[in-house]
């Protein structure tokens, strides 16, 4: 990972900043609850902090990867002085540093559209995830998002998608590759505000 993309990475989290309150409310309205251990996973995960604000959640960590957006998301919770309420680690597709059946609610963004940051590994999601646990994994402005405020950073954030190695995957593919892998447990295709795999263990 060059510091070049290191360094896009890290605007276009801050450039999402105005989204997060709309997605906070569509991943609230999935998952239906006020308590427990929250995951978000890889380079965008810029989220979470507006989870913890809204106080969805009463336990909150980062398994941030590639390399070195660790210390961009300690930075950031340091900023909104959230460093004491949400953890970060250095983890991978793999979710090292994670145990097995502790996450209630498990996030990830940009997960099947950026091969060369780290794909998602649906399975090692499913191992994370407690009994009944939910996770939220694809990409998107989510269906509460106003068309203004995507209009004002969608040419940028299309820009940086595109130097970050962006690929297309449309609805079928991905269900395609989800069906191979056999999941345990109720999985779904959401098309609305993006393209998510709604996944309850």
């Amino acid at each position: 990972m060059t510091i070049n993309n290191l360094s896009l990475i890290q605007q276009l989290d801050n450039l999402w900043h105005p989204i997060y309150p709309y997605l906070a409310q569509y991943i609230q309205e999935i998952y239906r609850r006020r308590d427990g251990n929250i995951l978000e996973i890889g380079p965008f995960s810029g989220l979470i902090f507006t989870l913890q604000e809204k106080n969805i959640g009463s336990s909150f960590t980062i398994a941030a990867f590639p390399p070195g957006m660790d210390n961009f998301f300690l930075q950031e919770a340091k900023k909104r002085k959230q460093e004491n309420k949400i953890k970060v680690i250095e983890s991978d597709p793999s979710l090292t540093g994670i145990d097995e059946n502790t996450v209630d609610l498990a996030i990830f963004r940009g997960a099947f559209f950026f091969p060369s940051l780290g794909e998602a590994n649906l399975l090692h999601i499913h191992r994370v995830l407690k009994e009944s646990g939910v996770a939220f994994v694809g990409g998107g402005y989510g269906k509460y998002t106003p068309d203004t405020t995507i209009r004002e950073i969608g040419e940028k954030s299309k820009d940086f998608n595109l130097r970050l190695g962006k690929i297309y995957l449309s609805a079928e593919k991905l269900w395609q590759k989800i069906q191979a892998i056999n999941l345990k447990g109720e999985v779904k295709l959401i098309s609305e505000g993006g393209l998510w795999i709604l996944m309850k263990k």
